[in-house]
C-alpha cells in the first residue's frame, strides 16, 4: 500500500463558512466551497493527493437538475479546488440521488426509475464535471448502459482523454446508511434493489465488470469493500489489465469508529489491517475515509507505505 493508492471522499455543500461534522461519521465533515481549500491543504500536507467529491445541493427536484447545472455545487467546488490545488487529482461522483427530490438515482416513471431517460442526464453531469476540472468521473448510479452514454458524451464534447471509474460491482448493501445521512440521499420511498446488485449473487459482478469495460470504463470498482473481498480478488484475476478500486464505505468506517469509542478495538490498527486486507485482495486503489489518518499513523509506527 502506498499513499497514491488512497482516495479520500469529501462532501461539499452550498453556503459559506460551513465545516460541520457528520453525526453518523465521526471525524468526517461537510464543507462549503470557501472552507474546502483548508481541508485540501491538510490532506495535501498529510500526503493524500486523490480526492473524490460528493455534492450536497440546496435545491432538489424531480429531475436532479443540480447534478448537471454548470454552477452546481460540485462544479463550483471543482473550479475553486483546481485553482488553489491544481496538482491534486479530482474524481467526481456521477449520480442523481443527492439531487432528486425523491432520492432515487434517476428520473422516475411512476414509482420506477426510468433507466434510459436517466442516461442522458448522467452524461450531461459527467461532461459538466470534466469541464469544471474533474480529472476522472465515477458513475455510481448503476443504470444499464451509463458508461457507454458517458463515454460517447465526453468524446462528443472533445474530452477524449477523460477517464471513467465505473462502480461496476455495487451491491444493494445495508452498509451505506451513514453515507445517506451525510449526503442526504436516502430514497423517500422503496429501495434501490431494482438497479443495485443483490448481495447474494455469485457471478453477476464479473458480468457487470465485463459489460462496463466493453462500454469504455477505464477503472472498475467493488463496493462495499470488506464484505466482498472475494469479488475484488475474482475481478482482478479475470480482468488483470483494468485497475480495480474498492470503496471502504461509510458503514465500514462508522462501525470501526463506534467499536473503538466503546473501547472494544484499537481503531488505527484495525483500520490499517482492514486496508491491508483490501489491498491484498487485489485492489490497486482504495477509497477510504481513513486515508489521512492511516498515512499519519504509518509514519508514527515507522511503517513505510510509499
Amino acid at each position: 500500500m502506498d499513499k497514491s493508492s488512497l482516495i479520500y471522499p469529501l462532501f461539499v455543500k452550498e453556503g459559506t463558512g460551513i465545516e460541520e461534522e457528520i453525526p453518523s461519521m465521526e471525524g468526517q465533515f461537510r464543507y462549503s466551497v470557501d472552507r474546502l481549500p483548508f481541508e485540501l491543504e491538510r490532506l495535501q500536507n498529510a500526503g493524500v493527493n486523490s480526492i473524490m467529491l460528493f455534492g450536497i445541493p440546496d435545491h432538489k427536484d424531480e429531475v436532479g437538475s443540480g447534478a448537471y447545472d454548470p454552477n452546481g455545487i460540485v462544479q463550483k467546488a471543482l473550479r475553486e479546488a483546481k485553482k488553489q490545488f491544481p496538482d491534486m487529482y479530482y474524481i467526481t461522483d456521477v449520480c442523481m440521488c443527492e439531487y432528486t427530490s425523491h432520492g432515487h438515482c434517476g428520473v422516475l416513471c411512476g414509482h420506477d426509475v426510468n433507466n434510459d431517460a436517466t442516461l442522458e442526464l448522467l452524461a450531461k453531469t459527467a461532461v459538466s464535471h470534466v469541464e469544471a476540472g474533474a480529472d476522472m468521473v465515477a458513475p455510481s448510479d448503476m443504470m444499464d448502459g451509463r458508461v457507454r452514454a458517458i463515454r460517447e458524451a465526453l468524446d462528443a464534447n472533445g474530452h477524449y482523454g477523460a477517464p471513467i471509474m465505473s462502480y461496476a460491482v455495487k451491491y444493494a448493501s445495508a452498509f451505506y446508511g451513514p453515507f445517506r445521512d451525510a449526503a442526504g440521499s436516502a430514497p423517500s420511498f422503496g429501495d434501490r434493489k431494482s438497479y443495485q446488485m443483490d448481495f447474494r449473487t455469485h457471478d453477476q459482478g464479473l458480468d457487470e465488470i465485463a459489460a462496463d469495460i466493453e462500454e469504455g470504463a477505464d477503472w472498475t470498482m467493488v463496493k462495499p469493500a470488506m464484505p466482498y473481498l472475494d469479488m475484488i480478488a475474482r475481478g482482478v484475476e479475470k480482468f488483470p489489465n483494468i485497475p480495480m478500486v474498492a470503496y471502504q464505505v461509510s458503514g465500514e468506517y462508522s462501525m470501526l469508529k463506534a467499536a473503538a469509542k466503546l473501547g472494544y478495538l484499537d481503531e488505527s490498527r484495525v483500520a490499517f489491517e482492514s486496508l491491508i486486507a483490501i489491498k491484498r485482495a487485489g485492489a490497486q486503489y482504495i477509497i477510504t475515509y481513513y486515508a489521512k489518518e492511516i498515512i499519519e499513523k504509518a509514519e508514527e509506527w515507522n511503517i513505510k507505505i510509499g
